[in-house]
């Protein structure tokens, strides 16, 4: 987020520690007997060449079959590109026995996969978990191999779209899910999200506690044609510039606020960053109580692009089209501009800001404006042309609610941070009181399947324990492009971490 300074060694306090970003302690499993002695050999395993080798070979086994998901596909049994997800249920299958022999499945929409390993109290809020696929299965099927079994209920939930907004996975699993549980019946959801880095000199992971909405405002421009060699002063095309350009110019505020996610992280960097400029520490610090320092920090916050965009509604125009030949003048011209909405915004907000925004140019190019579907300029006049605004795919999206983080209520992030923490410690040997991680709330560019499972908790978190450390940048592994990969050792780790959640939650009174 800022450019990094050379300081002392990396120190993490605990819980219990007065001030901003209070850290919980490490935690492992050690309530339970059995427990604890499950987890000290899932330890012992995990270490093995074998077992290394095993793991490494069930994602293979995965990744060789082709699961490409593509934008707008019809649903299964209309498209015939969603049959390769046979296949992969089939290898998952064979790979893992005794999920398959043990756990319940019900399949949601013929490819969507919800899994329940009964827990044997049932007074007990289940746990869901809804990413990765080979890394909560590779932990489960060795859970069970040591012949572990839960008190506490764990539900899986597998999409099979959600690069494609989850409409026929996620989305139904949703329903099916509040048909069989009910609403509010999990005490908390994991789903695919961030995992932890370098950040300051100290390692922060950074769960993700809220998404940004999102909606695609379509902008048709209509107008007579003719021969473009009598052009009118502005044609289709012309017009529709303007517009585009408009919007533009005219950006939504990003602001930096004291009780939005990313000013929590720049906390967290204040109190646990070793090496932060100390200029940034005290800035950061003050800026707590100080309006004048909050607004200096705003300007140093936003010199970077993407830091920025996480503190507003950001806007993009994507996608334009029009005129079909050169001598031709346009009647049709078409452009998508691309919303992800602020956190403490709305759809609403943001179609009332577009139409507001377009209004003035429409009525100075005399065209007619309909907006998301009403009629706002005098439908009893004659226009020279049209203007239609719309929802361009159907898919808005209202961003999500926040996760509590303190208080009373965050009791389930305390137990995923201390989770956190003491993975972190226990895939490198060290001692829980080590303290060599620091959790800061975060939040997601994109979205998640999590945007249909909001009426299941109130605790939703993205996070997958990835070691990002690993990696060059964030994108040096491929991510959507040829050759994507994951290093083995963050795969292990994240192992390491869903057995060590499952266990720690199985575990948990408060939750």
């Amino acid at each position: 987020m800022f450019p990094s300074f050379p300081g002392g060694k990396p120190h993490v306090h605990h819980h219990g520690s007065e001030g901003p970003c209070q850290q919980y302690d490490a935690l492992v499993p050690s309530k339970k007997t059995e427990n604890k002695d499950l987890w000290e050999q899932l330890g012992e395993t995990y270490r093995t060449e074998d077992w290394k080798a095993k793991a490494r070979e069930w994602l293979a086994g995965a990744v060789r079959v082709p699961t490409e998901s593509y934008d707008n596909m019809s649903g299964p049994g209309e498209d015939p590109r969603w049959e390769t997800f046979g296949e992969l249920h089939e290898y998952l299958e064979s790979a893992f026995p005794l999920v398959h022999s043990t756990l319940s499945l019900t399949k949601v929409n013929t490819y969507a996969l919800l899994y329940e390993w009964t827990g044997t109290n049932a007074s007990l809020k289940p746990l869901l978990l809804a990413a990765h696929q080979d890394g909560i299965l590779t932990a489960i099927e060795t859970m069970l191999e040591k012949g572990f079994k839960p008190e506490r209920t764990v539900v899986l939930a597998f999409g099979y779209d959600e690069e494609a907004s989850g409409h026929h996975g996620a989305k139904q699993l949703g329903i099916k899910m509040e048909e069989v549980y009910g609403q509010d019946a999990f005490a908390f959801i994991v789903d695919e999200g961030g995992g932890f880095s370098d950040i300051y000199g100290t390692s922060f992971a950074l769960p993700g506690i809220a998404e940004k909405g999102y909606i695609d405002v379509r902008i048709d421009v209509a107008s007579p044609g003719g021969h473009s060699s009598v052009p009118p002063p502005h044609t289709t095309i012309g017009m529709l510039a303007k517009l585009v350009v408009e919007i533009e110019e005219h950006p939504y505020e990003a602001k930096l606020t004291r009780d939005s996610v990313l000013y929590s992280s720049l906390q967290c960097h204040a109190a646990h960053g070793s090496s932060i400029e100390p200029r940034l520490r005290r800035l950061i610090r003050r800026s707590s109580h100080s309006n004048h320092a909050l607004h200096k920090l705003q300007e140093v916050v936003f010199e970077e692009p993407a830091s920025k965009a996480l503190a507003g509604t950001t806007t993009a125009v994507d996608l334009v089209s029009g005129g079909v030949k050169t001598n031709a003048l346009p009647e049709q011209a078409y452009a998508v501009v691309n919303h992800r909405i602020d956190t403490k915004s709305s759809v609403e907000e943001v179609t009332r800001r577009d139409t507001h925004t377009i209004k003035k140019w429409a009525e100075r190019f005399n065209l007619s404006l309909n907006a998301f579907g009403e009629e706002v300029t005098d439908s009893s006049k004659a226009y020279y042309g049209s203007v239609v605004l719309s929802d361009a795919f159907g898919n808005h999206l209202a961003p999500a609610p926040v996760t509590p983080t303190s208080g009373d209520e965050a009791k389930p992030y305390e137990l995923l941070s201390g989770t956190i923490r003491g993975t972190f410690a226990a895939f490198r040997g060290q001692s829980l009181e080590e303290g060599g991680i620091a959790v800061a709330p975060g939040m997601p560019s994109g979205n998640t399947d999590t945007r249909y499972y909001w009426g299941l908790s109130d605790h939703i978190f993205r996070y997958n324990h990835k070691n990002m450390k690993l990696s060059k940048s964030p994108l040096s592994n491929g991510v959507h492009t040829v050759n994507e990969y994951i290093e083995v050792e963050a795969l292990y780790e994240m192992i390491w971490f869903f057995s060590a959640l499952i266990l720690n939650t199985d575990e948990a009174t408060s939750v």
